[in-house]
């Protein structure tokens, strides 16, 4: 069996990480290395700093990773994107010109004998009033349409620019929290409360929050939390049977 792998949290495209062609570059390379040996990649949610599509125009840049990710679709590798809380503004264009499975809401999927909750993992228990706002205006339809009717010159300019500044209020390298422990991180607390009606779970696979966690729930069931693609270079594995979460380092062959 070919395995299954997911990362998140790429952030391609941000003004203010330094060398970002370099980090799309060596994601192309991880997902290049992978090819012969992955059934499907996951990518859970931010690998966009910031996506914006109208009906004709599309983001410029990325040329490497969209390629590759057409290139995997072409080789019959299922590819599935789910929109983060970067790049939810997802039309048509992954799905038709990349070939690739979009993904807006959380999924519960199963994957041999065992069953996977996947989601970016924003606004699963997050307590933050601001970013439950912010997530609810960026999401409302009315408020899209009014965002479309800028010229993508200055959108595009406006959203990248907004991110980069949100960025750079946590340091430049994302400085969010580090862990906070099993009773105040808010993606484990919904993990736990979920698993209370769907004990079925095996895996959640969370990311969104830029920490490495890998936490044991009950005898059957674990939480991971992937770090992200700016300086962790998280991902994880699933071989049929078990699941590793690993760093990709340059010249390492990937499980």
């Amino acid at each position: 069996m070919k395995s299954v792998y997911f990362l998140s949290d790429a952030h391609l495209g941000c003004r203010s990480i330094p060398h970002d062609r370099t980090r799309e570059r060596r994601l192309v390379r991880f997902l290049d290395g992978i090819k012969d040996k992955a059934s499907a990649v996951y990518l859970l949610g931010d690998i966009f700093d910031f996506w914006y599509e109208y009906k004709t125009v599309v983001p410029r840049g990325y040329t490497r990773f969209l390629g590759k990710l057409s290139e995997l679709a072409d080789r019959g590798v299922e590819v599935h994107f789910f929109t983060g809380n970067h790049d939810i503004w997802c039309g048509d264009y992954l799905v038709k010109e990349c070939g690739v499975t979009l993904h807006t809401e959380p999924m519960t999927v199963e994957m041999g004998d065992k069953v996977f909750m996947l989601a970016h993992g924003d606004g699963l228990g997050d307590p933050d009033r601001k970013f439950r706002f912010l997530r609810a205006v960026f999401r409302n339809r009315l408020c899209q349409r009014m965002f479309s009717c800028i010229h993508p010159r200055w959108a595009v300019d406006f959203g990248l620019s907004w991110a980069a500044h949100s960025r750079l209020k946590h340091g430049v390298e994302g400085g969010d929290p580090p862990y906070l422990g099993e009773d105040k991180e808010y993606l484990v607390r919904f993990a736990k409360e979920y698993l209370k009606a769907h004990s079925e779970i095996n895996y959640f696979i969370f990311g969104h929050r830029h920490i490495e966690l890998d936490l044991m729930l009950t005898r059957s069931s674990r939480v991971l939390i992937l770090g992200d693609w700016i300086t962790q270079f998280t991902y994880a594995v699933f071989d049929g049977e078990n699941l590793f979460m690993e760093n990709y380092v340059e010249g390492d062959t990937c499980l």
